[in-house]
């Protein structure tokens, strides 16, 4: 598989056209975050009273659910669009449960009735390529920097080495 100074995986490129990015920066010093995604969007996550924020935001890790249940509901509403198929009201949702190792998430597809079988199986089958669960299920590799103000990006240290 190659990396994103080659290109990434393939077709990777093709998809998104570049990798994704987010910048969060704190608010005001506190645990509330504004949370750039791709420079087109801004997120609001925050942390609940009881650890100390203000809760007026999702907690960072609340969006994992968040993302696959809109990855999902985008990819079957797509495709039935496509089709000319009628999904008023359907919904999905995700239970994640960050515990267990590996982690957990129930993804529940709620569809009108009315759809054949044919149709509902299809639908399924679709739920199953959202890329946001393909990239959970494929797992990560993470490269991380600690880059220090005033210093030149030569000096960013990965992360576990000692900063001079």
């Amino acid at each position: 598989m190659r990396g994103f100074a080659d290109g990434g995986p393939a077709g990777f490129a093709e998809h998104v056209g570049m990798p994704m990015t987010a910048t969060a920066h704190a608010i005001d010093g506190g645990l509330r975050h504004l949370v750039d995604v791709n420079g087109r969007h801004t997120i609001i996550t925050d942390e609940p009273e009881r650890l100390g924020g203000t809760d007026l935001g999702p907690a960072p890790h609340e969006l994992l659910p968040a993302m696959l249940a809109s990855c999902v509901s985008t990819m079957i509403y797509l495709y039935a669009r496509n089709r000319g198929w009628e999904l008023q009201d359907a919904s999905v949702e995700v239970v994640y449960d960050p515990e267990p190792t590996p982690r957990r998430a129930m993804v529940r597809v709620y569809l009108p009735a009315g759809l054949t079988d044919a149709q509902i199986k299809r639908l399924q089958k679709v739920a199953e390529t959202c890329p946001a669960r393909r990239a959970l299920e494929a797992g990560f590799a993470f490269d991380e920097q600690i880059v220090v103000e005033g210093r030149t990006a030569s000096a960013a240290q990965p992360v576990g080495t000692s900063i001079p």
